[in-house]
Parts: structure tokens; C-alpha cells; sequence
């Protein structure tokens, strides 16, 4: 059994809001070697939560550890715990470090460390604010932000799992310092946020929103001359670095101190690209909520690229549409924009939008002008890549072909939600990328006759019928798309009995296909030849992959929709 902790509690400082620095009795005390170091403000930077031995060998060594790694891990753990309380028999427990699985997890109050310390401050900050009580909430950012001295953990991460788990603390430094600043412009207090702001722009130098904050922040405080000056040293640094002009935010901060435009053209607003949502498509709650359980992983400080999900499901079943309701359900919180595409994956070969039109389109979204395009594919990727860096950006991928179609159009921020939406599972994009792949599959018998309910209000006898929409709706594969058009046609012929709707399915059910798509055998032989995704549903068949006659012509609900809306 491992003993109790023996040893004395010395009063401990832990930062890791910058460089790290462990002080006991108010005074430095070394925290070893390099490595030992890097581990430490690795678990501080995870305060809180476990962090398992896979993790913090990947996180030193990356991808080539010795193969004395968990040795050296112990060793390093051992040192650490002594430094926090030197008194601390070989086999005690430690009060702030503890096992977890086969892992640690550390654990300290705000009086010990800086970065919980930084929190409660934000979280009560928050808490003032959404009781109105600004003055209070603007005490508490800015006594928040005078915790920070320069980027956290500076000098250790060696890997790239460490600098992304150092990067995230540097994330929310930077947003509590653009939330205080909006407070502070509304009080006409920006002197006090001023120094955070400029400490903000030198650790993360490409980041316009933080650059734009400066700048507004010192024109309320009257230093005008200082917020251009900040403009043109970003701006000159992001042609220089990146190739690419400010964006929105920072050329609307712009015009706002100057009273002039950019370049003499207005700054092009964030994109909302979003296609309207279908309200009465319904149905999908539990592929709602799997979803928003998915991006949840947003928060994940961990993550160094987006956060992709992609849908997949037969034509049909109205996975579009369902990742456009989740698109807008999520929306807010993507403050940057959100961009929309439809790849044209599920049409003809020479339909299907190929990877330089669609960077062409996804450039022109965010702002680039034609005239300010890279040339070269390769050059256009690295320009979506830096004009998405940092951003809170949603990028919805619509009907896509294949992983080679999508993998240059994914951004690189951490913080932005990519959704693909195709026919087959995207399972590259899955294996390389980190894609959740979500199957979207029919409705149930009562979420089909809900939709059909929700399409024939008109009709109060028909929406009481449950024997004959149940079998309808059987009869249309339980496939929204299909059960969509056959509603529209029963609101369409109001004197159409619903009776004579399912006895007119059932009768294309039972016809065969050929006849029932009324073409010649040759043309259906031709269509057959075609690939699945470019196939045609078969009326009458729609529990096998096609989806009902329309009412009362005998032709498919598919023919009349075409190959979009899957």
C-alpha cells in the first residue's frame, strides 16, 4: 500500500502562463533538467485532467522515443513531486501529483497555480457580465491578464503534440483578452487592456483578430497614430510571411480609425454561406445529438487541425440537409463565418467540381479578390490554409466524390468544424485526417410518418390516417427526399384521395423497373451501365435503394429531383 504523505506542505507557485517558474517561500527553485522541465508544464497546462503515458511520451519525444521512456517519465515524476514537497518519502502520495490509469493527473487550487488562477478569474469575469455588471467583470479580466507573461511554457515544446497542448493556454489567454477589450472600448476603459493586447499581438503575430482589438482599443484611447502603425506592421508582415492581404476584421478596424478603405474597395464581409435550413425535415434527433456530442471535441486544447466530420449515407436519406440543420444549430459559435460548397460529387463526371475551382471558390468566400489569386494550385492551397489560421470557421463540403477531391480544400485552424456530406464513407479522410464518420441511414416507420404529417397539414382526415402513411411511407423507402416529393404532390392535388396514392405505389412497385421508368431498353440499358452514384432510383423498389412513382404519373419522386438533395 502506498504511504500517506508525510512530508511538510511548503507553500508552492506554479506558472506556466509564460516561461515556466516553480517558486517555494516566494523564492525560484530549479526544476531540473530540460526534459523534466517540459514534463511539469505539460501537466500544468493539463491541470486538472488525466494525461496518459502514451501522451507524454508523444508530447517529449514525439514520434522516436528511447526505449527507456516510461523509466524516465517515473524518474521525472519522482524529482517533480519532491520539488512541490521535499519532504516526500520515496512511496508517499503527493498532494498535487497523482496516478491515474497509467498516466498522472495534477491537481492545485487557485492559490498554487497561475493557470487556475486564470480561469476562476475568467469564469467569474463571465459571470459579471451576464448579470450586467461590467465594471466588475472588466476588474476581473483585467486582474486575469496580469497572470500572463508571454507565451505559455516558452522554449520547451520540442514536438508537435507539446507545442499544440502549450498553444491552447495561449488560446485562452488571447480570447479573454479580446472579450475584456470589448468591455473596456463600452466603458471607455481600453488603457487598461492595452498592455495585454500588445503582449497578445507579439505571441501570435498572424492573428488579426487580436491586431484589430489593438487597434480599436488605442483609437478609443486617443492613440490614432499608434493604430495605423499597428495596421501597416501586420499588414506588411502577413504579405511578407504569407502572401496574403488583412482580412475582414482587421480592414474594417481600419477604415473605422481612418475613415478610409483598403486598397479603395470596402472590406468584404464574413462569409454566411450557409443554404436555408429545413425546418419541417425532422426526424434526426439522435443524429442531431451524436453530432453535437462530436463537436464538443472542439474544446479539445490538444487538437493541431480541424475538426472534421464527415456524413455519409445513400441518395436519399437526406444527409445534406441534416448536416445543413446541424450547420446552423452550431453557427454562433463559429465567429469567423461559415462557408458553404457543393462538390457536385453525386453528378457526371464532368459535373463534378474539380480541386482548383473549388479553392478558386472557397478564396473568393473569404474575401481574396480574383486579381490577388495564387497561380498554382499548390500556392492557392497555402493561401486558404493562412487566410484560415487561428479562425473560428465552419466549412460545410457538400456531396463529395472521393478524399482526394476534399483533402486540399480542409483549413488548418483547430478551432473550425469541417462537415462532408457523400454517398460512400470518406474512409481515407477518416484514416489520415481524424474524420468521424457518421452513417446516415432511412427514417424509422414514426419519424417517416411524422414528415409526411408535417407536409400535409392541409389535409387533417389524411394526417389522422396511420395504417395508410405508414404504408406509404414504407412504400417510399422511408427516404426523406422521397417522402418530401410525394407530400408535395398531396398538397399539390388536395382531391387526390390518399388511398389512390398507395395503390398507385403499390402498383409501381410491382412493375418492372424498365417499364415503369417508361424508357426504351436501350436508354435503360445505358443508365444501368452508368456508376452507382450517377444511377437513377428505380421506382417501386425503394426499400432496395430507390424510392417511389410520384402520385399519379407513375414516375419515380427521383426523376423530378434530379441527383441533388441526397
Amino acid at each position: 500500500m502506498t504511504a500517506l504523505s508525510t512530508g511538510p506542505r511548503v507553500p508552492v507557485d506554479l506558472r506556466i502562463l509564460g516561461p515556466l517558474q516553480v517558486l517555494r517561500d516566494d523564492r525560484e527553485v530549479d526544476a531540473g533538467p530540460r526534459q523534466q522541465r517540459c514534463l511539469l508544464g505539460l501537466l500544468l497546462v493539463r491541470a486538472g485532467q488525466p494525461v496518459s503515458m502514451s501522451e507524454l511520451i508523444e508530447m517529449i519525444w514525439g514520434s522516436g522515443p528511447p526505449a527507456t521512456a516510461i523509466n524516465v517519465i517515473h524518474k521525472y515524476v519522482g524529482a517533480v513531486r519532491r520539488l512541490f514537497e521535499p519532504g516526500l518519502p520515496p512511496r508517499a502520495a503527493s498532494a498535487y501529483l497523482t496516478r491515474h490509469g497509467n498516466g498522472y493527473r495534477f491537481s492545485a487550487g487557485p492559490e498554487t497555480h497561475d493557470l487556475v488562477r486564470f480561469r476562476r478569474l475568467i469564469a467569474e469575469a463571465g459571470n459579471a457580465a451576464a448579470r450586467d455588471e461590467p465594471d466588475e467583470a472588466l476588474d476581473r479580466y483585467v486582474a486575469a491578464l496580469r497572470l500572463g507573461r508571454g507565451r505559455s511554457g516558452d522554449g520547451l515544446a520540442d514536438t508537435p503534440a507539446a507545442r499544440a497542448a502549450f498553444a491552447a493556454a495561449d488560446r485562452e489567454f488571447t480570447e479573454a483578452v479580446l472579450a475584456a477589450a470589448t468591455v473596456a472600448i463600452r466603458l471607455n476603459r481600453p488603457s487598461t487592456v492595452l498592455e495585454p493586447l500588445r503582449q497578445a499581438s507579439e505571441m501570435d503575430p498572424y492573428n488579426e483578430q487580436v491586431h484589430a482589438g489593438l487597434m480599436r482599443t488605442l483609437a478609443v484611447a486617443g492613440h490614432h497614430g499608434e493604430s495605423v502603425a499597428v495596421y501597416r506592421a501586420a499588414r506588411r508582415r502577413l504579405a511578407e510571411d504569407l502572401g496574403v492581404e488583412p482580412g475582414p476584421e482587421m480592414s474594417e478596424a481600419y477604415r473605422r480609425v481612418t475613415g478610409r478603405t483598403v486598397g479603395g474597395a470596402p472590406p468584404a464581409p464574413r462569409p454566411a454561406q450557409l443554404p436555408p435550413g429545413l425546418p419541417s425535415w425532422g426526424g434526426r434527433s439522435a443524429e442531431l445529438t451524436e453530432l453535437t456530442g462530436l463537436a464538443a471535441g472542439l474544446r479539445d486544447g490538444r487538437r493541431t487541425g480541424p475538426l472534421v466530420i464527415a456524413l455519409d449515407g445513400r441518395r436519399g436519406t437526406g444527409k445534406s440537409a441534416l448536416a445543413v440543420q446541424f450547420a446552423h444549430r452550431v453557427s454562433d459559435g463559429f465567429t469567423d463565418g461559415q462557408i458553404y460548397l457543393d462538390l457536385r460529387g453525386d453528378r457526371a463526371e464532368d459535373e463534378v467540381v474539380t480541386v482548383r475551382h473549388a479553392l478558386r471558390s472557397l478564396l473568393h468566400g473569404l474575401g481574396l479578390p480574383s486579381p490577388n489569386l495564387p497561380a498554382t494550385i499548390d500556392a492557392q492551397v497555402g493561401a486558404y490554409r493562412s487566410l484560415t489560421a487561428g479562425k473560428r470557421i465552419l466549412v460545410l463540403l457538400d456531396n463529395v466524390r472521393d478524399a482526394d477531391q476534399v483533402r486540399p480544400l480542409l483549413p488548418s485552424s483547430p478551432r473550425s468544424l469541417t462537415l462532408l456530406t457523400s454517398r460512400r464513407p470518406l474512409l481515407d479522410v477518416a484514416a489520415r485526417h481524424g474524420a468521424h464518420l457518421v452513417h446516415v441511414d432511412v427514417l424509422d416507420s414514426r419519424a417517416a410518418r411524422a414528415l409526411l404529417q408535417n407536409r400535409i397539414t392541409g389535409r387533417p382526415r389524411d394526417v389522422a390516417n396511420i395504417a395508410l402513411l405508414d404504408e406509404i411511407a414504407d412504400l417510399c423507402g422511408r427516404l426523406p427526399l422521397a417522402l418530401a416529393y410525394t407530400a408535395a404532390q398531396l398538397t399539390a392535388s388536395p382531391d387526390l384521395p390518399l388511398a389512390v396514392v398507395a395503390a398507385q405505389l403499390r402498383q409501381a412497385a410491382r412493375r418492372p423497373p424498365r417499364s415503369r421508368m417508361g424508357r426504351s431498353t436501350v436508354h435503360a440499358r445505358r443508365a444501368d451501365d452508368r456508376s452507382p452514384h450517377e444511377r437513377p432510383f428505380t421506382p417501386g423498389r425503394a426499400g432496395r435503394g430507390s424510392e417511389p412513382a410520384r402520385p399519379g404519373t407513375g414516375r419515380s419522386a427521383s426523376d423530378r429531383c434530379g441527383t441533388g438533395g441526397c
